[in-house]
């Protein structure tokens, strides 16, 4: 259950981090009614441009923050998470990156991967109340018989 004042992640690789910042700047006055978490150097890009947010700050994307966001939402701590990426690069942590998405649409939490579609998520009225999302039960996946055992 997503409560009214949701946990958001906030990360964005470095070709992106100037247009998270700018929504973010623009977005704060709605944010800052929020929990937010980011990783790295965009949290501190943030930090240094909104004093007034209050940021709990993870590790680097490439070494871990990305794995943190992960293990936050694999355990109901994250309701939205706003990851603006670079789509025409090629990523060393490429696999971080797919493994993070994956994440979001198996727990189906919020995930706005450009600037358009994070504008909407902030302007639904479901953004601003409670919300129970609708949770796929995997017991199929997890009574599945496995080979060989």
């Amino acid at each position: 259950m997503m409560k009214a004042r949701k946990h958001i992640g906030l990360v964005a690789h470095d070709e992106m981090k100037k247009d998270l910042l700018e929504w973010v700047i623009y977005n704060q006055e709605t944010l800052a009614k929020h929990e937010l978490f980011a990783t790295g150097t965009t949290g501190k890009l943030i930090a240094q441009q909104c004093p007034t947010l209050t940021l709990n700050l993870l590790k680097s994307g490439p070494l871990g923050g990305d794995q943190q966001l992960g293990s936050m939402i694999s355990s109901g701590e994250l309701d939205v998470l706003i990851f603006f990426w670079d789509a025409l690069q090629v990523h060393a942590h490429a696999s971080d990156i797919l493994a993070l998405q994956r994440i979001a649409v198996v727990y189906n939490i919020v995930l706005a991967c450009d600037r358009a579609t994070a504008d909407f998520v902030l302007s639904s009225p479901l953004f601003q109340h409670a919300y129970e999302p609708a949770l796929k039960v995997y017991l199929e996946y997890l009574n599945r018989d496995i080979p060989g055992v």
